[in-house]
Parts: C-alpha cells; sequence; structure tokens
C-alpha cells in the first residue's frame, strides 16, 4: 500500500506539473501581451499629448513625461529644419517597452489641392493645352479639340456640366456630354460620352468648393508689403521699371511695375505690392530669396479704386520663375482685378509664349488666360481659359504652401508609425 501510495503521488505531481507549466506559459505569454498593449498605448498616448499641445499652441519641453493608468509615456520632440518636428515617444509597462514617432510640418493657411480650382465662372480648354492634375469647378467646363486632362475632372453643383473633354480619370457632373474618360462617370445626365470602366447613373452632385486664398489674407499680404517702406513713380512717369537685377520686397509700389529685359535677376525677399498693373516681358528671372528657406512670395497687383479695369497682371515672351533653394517654395502672382466676376470682358491675368517655372497664378475675382506654350505649376481664379499648348502640372506641395507670413498656420501630419 505504501509503495502504490508513493507511486500514486508521483503519477499525480507528474501529471500535475505537465498541466501547469503550459498553463503558466500561456498565463505569462498573455501578461506580456497585456503589458505590450499598454506599453503601446502610453507610447501612442505621449505622441497625441504633445500633438494636442502642438495645435492648441501650449508650451512643450524638449522631453515630455506622461503617466497612463500603471504605464510611463517619455517623449522627445526634435526639431527637423524650421518647420518640422520629429515626436518620438518611449512607452514602458513594467519593462515591456514599445516606441512610437510622429513627422509634423507647419502649414501657413494656404493649400492648392488641385491642378486647376475654378470658382463660379467656369473652365475653358482647347486646342491640344494639357493639366496634369486634377479640376475642380464651381462653374461649367467646356473643352474643344484635342485636349488631355491627367486627372479627375468636377464640375460642381446642379448646374454642373463637363462638355468636350478628355479625362484620364473620373469625370464628375450633374451634366456630361460629348467627353471621353478613361476611369468612371457620375452624373444624373449623359450624352455622346465614352466610359471606359464603369457608368454611376443618379450620382449625387459635388459641393461648390471655396477657393484657397481669401481677401482678408490677401490684405494682410499687403499690409506686410507696405511695412517695408512705399515706392513712387519717378516725375512724370506712371510705370516703376526695372530692368536690371535688383532684390525686392517687402514694398509697396505706389503705380505701374514693369519688369523687362534679358539675362537678368530679381531677387524677392518679401511680400511685393503694385498698386497698378504689373507686366513681366522679355526674359528675367523672378526668384525667391534662398534665405526665405521653403516659403513662397506672393506679388499682388491691387489699386482697390480701380479692380473693374486696372489691377491686372501681364506675362510675355520667356520669363522664368524660380522659388528658393528650399523644395515647395513658389512665385505666386496674385490679382484682385474683378471684371470677370462683373460681367466684364478684361482679363485679370495673361499668360502667354514661353513664360515658366515655380510659378502659381492667382485670381480669385478675374478671369485667368493661358496662351501657347507657357507652362506652371498651379492656377485657380473665378474664371481659366487655356488655350494652345499651354500646360499646368500639379505639384503635391502644393498642398502646404508656406507663406513669408500670414495665418499662425497649424501643424500637420506627415508620417506616424511604430519604430
Amino acid at each position: 500500500m505504501l509503495i502504490a501510495t508513493v507511486f500514486f503521488l508521483a503519477v499525480s505531481i507528474s501529471v500535475m506539473l505537465g498541466t501547469a507549466t503550459p498553463v503558466l506559459r500561456q498565463s505569462n505569454i498573455a501578461e506580456n501581451f497585456i503589458n505590450s498593449r499598454q506599453s503601446y498605448s502610453a507610447s501612442e498616448s505621449g505622441v497625441e499629448d504633445v500633438l494636442y499641445r502642438l495645435k492648441k499652441g501650449k508650451s512643450i519641453s524638449p522631453t515630455e513625461f506622461l503617466t497612463v493608468g500603471s504605464s510611463t509615456a517619455t517623449t522627445t520632440i526634435v526639431d527637423v529644419g524650421s518647420n518640422e518636428k520629429q515626436i518620438s515617444t518611449l512607452g514602458d509597462a513594467f519593462n515591456r517597452f514599445r516606441k512610437s514617432q510622429a513627422d509634423v510640418a507647419v502649414t501657413g493657411g494656404v493649400s492648392f489641392n488641385y491642378g486647376v480650382q475654378v470658382g463660379n465662372g467656369g473652365f475653358d480648354i482647347q486646342n491640344t493645352a494639357s493639366i496634369n492634375g486634377n479640376i475642380y469647378a464651381n462653374g461649367p467646363i467646356l473643352g474643344a479639340n484635342s485636349n488631355v486632362v491627367r486627372g479627375s475632372v468636377v464640375s460642381a453643383g446642379a448646374n454642373g456640366s463637363v462638355s468636350g473633354i478628355h479625362a484620364t480619370s473620373s469625370i464628375y457632373a450633374h451634366t456630361i456630354s460629348n467627353s471621353e474618360t478613361d476611369e468612371n462617370a457620375y452624373y444624373q445626365s449623359i450624352s455622346n460620352t465614352t466610359v471606359r470602366k464603369i457608368s454611376y447613373p443618379g450620382s449625387p452632385d459635388q459641393p461648390a468648393q471655396p477657393l484657397p486664398i481669401s481677401d482678408s489674407l490677401i490684405t494682410q499680404w499687403e499690409i506686410e508689403a507696405a511695412t517695408g517702406g512705399t515706392v513712387e513713380c519717378p516725375d512724370k512717369k506712371t510705370v516703376y521699371e526695372i530692368k536690371d537685377t535688383t532684390t525686392l520686397g517687402p514694398v509697396k509700389i505706389n503705380c505701374n511695375l514693369e519688369i523687362s529685359g534679358n539675362d537678368f535677376t530679381v531677387t524677392l525677399t518679401g511680400m511685393v505690392w503694385v498698386s497698378g498693373k504689373i507686366t513681366i516681358k522679355n526674359s528675367p528671372t523672378i526668384k525667391v530669396s534662398a534665405t526665405l528657406g521653403n516659403k513662397s512670395v506672393a506679388i499682388i497687383a491691387d489699386k482697390p479704386t480701380d479692380r473693374l479695369e486696372g489691377s491686372t497682371i501681364d506675362l510675355e515672351n520667356s520669363a522664368g520663375f524660380e522659388g528658393s533653394d528650399g523644395a515647395g517654395s513658389y512665385v505666386v502672382l496674385i490679382s484682385q482685378n474683378n471684371s470677370a466676376e462683373n460681367e466684364g470682358d478684361i482679363t485679370a491675368i495673361k499668360l502667354q509664349n514661353g513664360a515658366q517655372g515655380d510659378l502659381l497664378l492667382y485670381s480669385g475675382h478675374g478671369e485667368i488666360l493661358l496662351l501657347n506654350s507657357s507652362s506652371l505649376k498651379e492656377v485657380t481664379a473665378y474664371k481659366v481659359e487655356i488655350r494652345n499648348s499651354a500646360n499646368v502640372t500639379y505639384e503635391t506641395g502644393l498642398a502646404n504652401l508656406l507663406f513669408t507670413s500670414g495665418p499662425a498656420g497649424s501643424w500637420t501630419i506627415k508620417g506616424w508609425k511604430e519604430q
């Protein structure tokens, strides 16, 4: 009996140990998993806490500490250039560590999200003109000849219409006619249109979109320009002429401005407000100063007492435009002419021949006309016409454009990952 009892006890202990070992192992795995998840949550919370502080303009230190339940988070904030930060957080839950990282950048309050954005005046494209990017219009979109839009085409609202357009992506409009899309079509009415993928009849109309630069922001830029001083025209002249290498801005020019000549550079160091008409011709180069990094500069044509017929911009010949040495820097030409909005026939901005480069055109109340072999990065206006072989090639960096002044800006997440 004693031998049997000892044998039974030995067998029982063996069975118990055999059963307990995997149970304990699974328990440890579960505990590690829970602690790891807590550590990960703490690391994410640390990143979110710093992002919240940045968004709300609260003060932050190079290193921040946060307690989340029984876990801790240590966050390190490192400046990457003048407008970016790298946020790294180490989460610790009972010596189980997880690390998260977010890269953020500050924006200047202006975003150009389309190759061409148009107000109620609509968009007209003819001949062999092309758009490398999307078109979004609050008014009708009309095309002719062999035009091509390498992107999506949207005409918003119940009166939205697209006619005579070849789009390599989808078309969205209440009415589509005489067009061609390499992708899908979204509409209420369609006729004489080739749809290479899927048609969606009965689709809801797209909403109208506001133009990205407000009049109040343009006024801010004009005020900044004027703080750099005011230049008057020479005696008995109505035009301030620049015909040689010079540095310009911030400045208000209290008359018309003409930049003309060949093979010289005008370097922009701040906003330029021209209370009159701007003419740029021949082959000068207009460049943003390297000292401004990745910021852009606006040259504004705006005579508040003469916006119906004046405040226009003419670009001729092969003028070139360059941003600074930093990526995402552009020259932005702005006209406050409002003839088109008032059903007049004055063109706010006319660009023709070989003008090209890091150039954006904006006229929130007027018409922009692109002709011949001109090439630029983005166009936004109340009304846009593009003819001949003119081309607009959108760059993704325009979605977060920085200027030398304006709204305080907002922090945008560029990337978020676990390390």
